[in-house]
């Protein structure tokens, strides 16, 4: 007994004012041992009844929150096992400075993170362009937030850019979302015969919802052309490039098979005598 109160009582020193004894690394783990069922038992208890969606969002902060609580008891634990902690701030107090100048960011883009999953502003699955790229969202973490591109890459974003960018969330009501092309037509052309074409153009690709239905407007009356806007609505947001294309085809197939022309800009160039003599160099 007496060998196992040496073993327990013997202490550790950490420096010149700081020491810790077998018996409180022990207390210590004991501490960590009850927070840690404690805080598996709460998690269980919210997450029980919410729904799957918010019950991840709660899963991730709930990561965070987690490690801030073990730092607050590990700390809380010394304090009434006698350490002086203060000494131990104080001799690693240049070290804390140094790891938070360099943490700064991960700092930001947690609490950018949390701010996202909170305010839901982007979910997964969420089309969302931001700097010139559209991307579906993936995987929403307290750091990054995950996305696959068109070109199936897979985008890492740092969280705290959302605070720098502009973000458009292409579903954020829906998948579908309207978009739209413009093609010009050689004066002389028959309007009517265009707008039909246009609108069966829409109605003969894959991809187009039927409803709400394309509309066709004649935007003005331009310098080479008479210029329409096609505007439809597609099925999903993030592969609107392939509707789109199809739709160029289509539109040029009908327009060709109809005889209406796709003008290009044309410029008259004329030339004027001035009168100069072989040989003379104007002044």
């Amino acid at each position: 007994m007496k060998v196992v109160n040496e073993i327990l009582n013997h202490a550790f020193h950490l420096g010149k004012d700081i020491q810790i004894t077998v018996k409180s690394i022990i207390f210590i783990l004991m501490i960590f041992l009850v927070t840690a069922l404690l805080l598996t038992f709460i998690k269980r208890l919210v997450t029980r009844k919410l729904p799957e969606e918010d019950g991840r969002k709660f899963d991730t902060i709930f990561s965070f929150v987690k490690y801030f609580v073990f730092v607050v008891v590990f700390f809380l634990s010394l304090d009434n096992l006698g350490v002086d902690i203060t000494a131990m701030f104080a001799a690693s107090a240049a070290l804390l400075i140094g790891v938070g100048l360099a943490l700064q960011t991960l700092f930001q883009d947690i609490i950018c993170g949390i701010f996202v999953l909170l305010d839901k502003t982007v979910h997964v699955n969420d089309v969302i362009e931001m700097d010139g790229r559209v991307f579906k969202v993936t995987e929403i973490n307290l750091r990054t937030t995950k996305g696959l591109d068109i070109e199936n890459k897979v985008l890492i974003i740092p969280n705290h850019t959302y605070l720098n960018n502009t973000l458009y969330n292409w579903t954020q009501n829906d998948k579908f979302t309207r978009e739209s092309i413009s093609v010009g037509v050689a004066y002389g052309s028959d309007v009517s015969l265009v707008k039909m074409l246009l609108l069966r153009a829409a109605a003969n690709t894959k991809g187009i919802a039927r409803r709400p239905e394309p509309l066709v407007f004649f935007e003005r009356f331009g310098e080479s052309s008479m210029d329409f806007k096609l505007v439809f609505t597609v099925t999903d947001s993030f592969m609107a490039i392939q509707p789109k294309s199809d739709l160029h085809f289509e539109i040029e197939r009908l327009f060709r098979e109809n005889n209406v022309t796709i003008p290009f800009p044309q410029r008259d160039i004329h030339i004027y005598n001035h009168g100069f003599q072989k040989g003379t160099i104007p002044s």
